[in-house]
């Protein structure tokens, strides 16, 4: 078994089991692995290491250079700065390239407010509107609606908010 770290075109990382190299190319190549964040399927390989000892084994003849290495290496690691990352942190409010563990607390949120609220559907705007006017109980929903019809909401004083649901909240993940 294979474990490899992998990371979407939105720096979302992630682990990806497979019986082998070649099966990982093979999956990649097909279009089947895609990133359980944002569901994005331009999935890149990370360099990984179980071990990495970068400065406890320097030698008294070539410290400097295996310093600017390791500088290089870290450097290489970083998450590049693109438009595609800007755009998704402003979609779904998470930075991209965020850490493993922020990206966990952000799907722990998305799947308590998955449930804790019950999804209409397209009838959003309808069911909002009910609540509003007082002709349902009010309740916490989710749904979908168009962006011309949340303006619409939000000028007779509804309050509503657009969320992003990626894949990863509306399944178990493996």
């Amino acid at each position: 078994m294979k474990v490899l770290n992998l990371q979407c075109a939105y720096q979302h990382s992630f682990e990806g089991w497979f019986g082998s190299e070649d099966d990982f190319q093979a999956q990649l190549a097909r279009g089947l692995i895609e990133c359980p964040l944002c569901a994005d399927k331009g999935i890149q390989k990370l360099p990984s290491a179980p071990r990495l000892n970068l400065g406890g084994h320097l030698t008294q003849d070539a410290p400097e250079k295996s310093i600017h290495e390791a500088r290089s290496a870290e450097a290489a690691l970083a998450p590049p700065d693109n438009a595609a990352a800007r755009s998704m942190e402003a979609v779904m409010g998470m930075p991209a390239g965020a850490n493993p563990a922020a990206q966990a607390a952000f799907l722990k949120a998305l799947r308590h407010v998955v449930a804790q609220t019950e999804d209409v559907g397209d009838r959003f705007a309808h069911e909002a509107r009910r609540m509003h006017y007082g002709e349902v109980e009010a309740r916490s929903i989710r749904g979908q609606t168009s962006p011309r019809e949340a303006v619409e909401l939000l000028e007779e004083g509804i309050e509503v908010m657009p969320l992003l649901l990626p894949p990863a909240v509306k399944e178990t993940l493996q």
